[in-house]
């Protein structure tokens, strides 16, 4: 057995932002530019260095190409396309190459889901308890350890790449959400796991495994936010579990979509309009 076999490499990035009040305390939730979702996802990918060649030949590929010369994206001074693909940032014409290439990827897409309006009641909840408000970066952790909890004893060693958020890195804080994830899932399940897990903080220019899952996390987005599911329906097979954990139709903890209950746009019409 090649010593990759018992190696997990995951590659976490978030779609939508934490955006809840203007500076006047005003909820601004879904307003222009602000996102009515909040997303983590996780992708784990089989075969991480033929991701990164793959990518890389198509960026020069397209880089090359005189239809887009001309694209502002793709000049080496904007350092977005020429640099790494950004789905929020490419080219559409671009984008859907990249689309094309993800598809050929052995990856498995796992996403945790937050409605922002509540959210929002769950913050007014605390601060009106409490007096205290709800850390952004709590509610980034709490979704982290939801989708790591019953992973991380699947391997010898696992390999976690997080996408930067903003200026910190936040190594520590992720490291912590990791461990807690791992021994909230021993302590269930009365097991002890020897596995190792390494934590990292990088750029999607960095591994290539972040632009796996910024691109997956595109799509969803587009899902929610505009009920456009062309980019989603093509990548759906590989979306091996989503939870939404504020769609409570059925049952209270949320709504988890996987290949027994495939996600898909008229399931959502309702909820996300």
């Amino acid at each position: 057995m090649n010593s990759e076999d018992n190696i997990h490499h995951y590659f976490v990035d978030e779609a939508g932002d934490l955006t809840f009040f203007d500076k006047k305390g005003k909820i601004i939730v879904a307003q222009p530019g602000i996102s009515k979702f909040f997303m983590v996802g996780v992708a784990q990918v089989y075969q991480p260095d033929k991701v990164i060649c793959e990518l890389e030949e198509l960026r020069k590929q397209l880089c090359s190409d005189p239809c887009f010369k001309d694209i502002p994206s793709m000049q080496p001074s904007a350092k977005k396309t020429a640099i790494t693909f950004h789905a929020k940032d490419d080219h559409h014409d671009v984008r859907l190459e990249v689309f094309k290439l993800m598809q050929t990827f052995e990856v498995k897409i796992f996403v945790a889901i937050r409605c922002k309006k509540d959210l929002v009641a769950a913050t007014k909840k605390t601060y009106e308890a409490l007096n205290k408000k709800i850390n952004p970066d709590d509610i980034y952790d709490d979704l982290v350890k939801r989708l790591f909890k019953d992973r991380l004893h699947k391997a010898t060693s696992n390999h976690i790449v997080f996408a930067r958020r903003g200026k910190t890195a936040r190594e520590e804080a992720l490291q912590q959400a990791i461990n807690q994830a791992k021994n909230n899932f021993e302590t269930k399940w009365k097991i002890c796991s020897d596995s190792q897990t390494i934590v990292k903080p990088a750029y999607p220019s960095e591994f290539a495994g972040l632009q796996v899952i910024d691109y997956y996390l595109w799509a969803l987005q587009r899902l929610y936010e505009r009920q456009e599911d062309k980019y989603f329906t093509p990548l759906s097979k590989k979306y091996r579990m989503i939870m939404d954990l504020d769609d409570r139709r059925h049952k209270g903890y949320g709504e988890w979509y996987t290949d027994s209950n495939p996600l898909f746009l008229d399931k959502l019409k309702w909820y996300v309009s």
